[in-house]
């Protein structure tokens, strides 16, 4: 029988190492690069979003992260200790797409069963709950729906109360309301100071609930910041106006406009001081159905993997 994870006591010197620290790691699969230098850092206490496009490298980035993959080149810790290790600890939760439903047995006995496994967990009650199990607790794992197995997989990665919150894709399968439900969880594990890591694709999710967002293209991280940085790099504002069969030559270049996009008799302008833009508009006398707004995360995002080169090389650095 497998003994249960035994936590000791921290040094200082343990302590002030990061939840996560990536130093220059390269993973390839034959001719393809799926990481290529990564660089990355996680402090304790932060939740962080990995978004990027499929095929991105996020997947990969996680195997590397959990230790469930090893890289080509540079080092990959955990608290300061190699990724297997700190897993064996139980310091790790993780909630992995591929995981496959454990047959006969019910979703309470699995949680027990897993719970059993750590020095410290939490009582599976509280577990299932978090999770919104409850009212599924005397039913077998086998037999669940995909977003109800998607649950089982959140609680098993919750119930060792871990110090790193490790998700990929959490959200996949869930829907509205149980994704509400869910992130509500990701608080409260993070008020508990659990430190969380997810991948996603969402990235109205990114934009709601991380503390920062990593953005990974082609194995590399193009961008690092809170949302309002990104948004920020890729053109912090829109401004929205009519033509009205006007000329569009010169939209761009009015003051602070970056760049220009016109649908239909639309003219869609990204500025980094649409004060001057508006104003220079209103001299045009081109201000009919004016809006402006900041640029939505959806658009950072475009921009950045649009034009990773030229943007990788003016994002904020401040959380790397």
């Amino acid at each position: 029988m497998e003994t249960a994870a035994v936590s000791t006591p921290l040094t200082s010197a343990e302590e002030t190492e990061p939840a996560v620290a990536f130093a220059g790691v390269v993973r390839s699969f034959g001719p393809v690069r799926a990481v290529d230098g990564i660089d990355l850092t996680v402090r304790r206490g932060e939740t962080v979003a990995l978004l990027g496009r499929n095929g991105a490298g996020k997947s990969t980035t996680l195997d590397l992260l959990l230790g469930l993959d090893v890289p080509d080149r540079g080092r990959v810790r955990l608290f300061g200790e190699a990724p297997a290790r700190a897993v064996r600890a139980g310091r790790v939760g993780a909630m992995l797409q591929d995981a496959r439903p454990v047959p006969r047995v019910t979703v309470r006995e699995l949680i027990d069963f897993v719970a059993r496994t750590y020095a410290e967990p939490l009582p599976v009650a509280e577990a299932l709950e978090l999770a919104g199990l409850a009212p599924l607790a005397g039913r077998r794992v086998d037999r669940l729906s995909g977003g109800q197995a998607q649950r089982v997989r959140f609680a098993v990665a919750l119930v060792g109360d871990p110090e790193l919150v490790v998700l990929d894709e959490p959200t996949a399968a869930l829907d509205m309301e149980t994704r509400e439900t869910f992130w509500h969880a990701i608080r409260d594990c993070s008020r508990r100071g659990s430190t969380v890591l997810f991948s996603t694709h969402h990235l109205e999710e990114a934009d709601a609930h991380a503390d920062r967002i990593v953005v990974v293209d082609s194995g590399r991280v193009l961008a690092d910041g809170t949302a309002g940085q990104l948004k920020q790099v890729a053109g912090g504002t829109r401004v929205s106006v009519d033509l009205a069969g006007e000329p569009t030559d010169g939209l761009a270049r009015l003051p602070g406009v970056t760049s220009v996009e016109i649908r239909g008799d639309r003219a869609q302008l990204r500025s980094d001081d649409p004060d001057a833009t508006v104003l220079a508009l209103a001299a045009r006398n081109a201000v009919r159905g004016l809006e402006v707004a900041p640029v939505s995360l959806d658009d950072a995002f475009l921009a950045l993997t649009r034009e990773s080169p030229r943007i990788a090389a003016h994002a904020p650095e401040t959380s790397r």
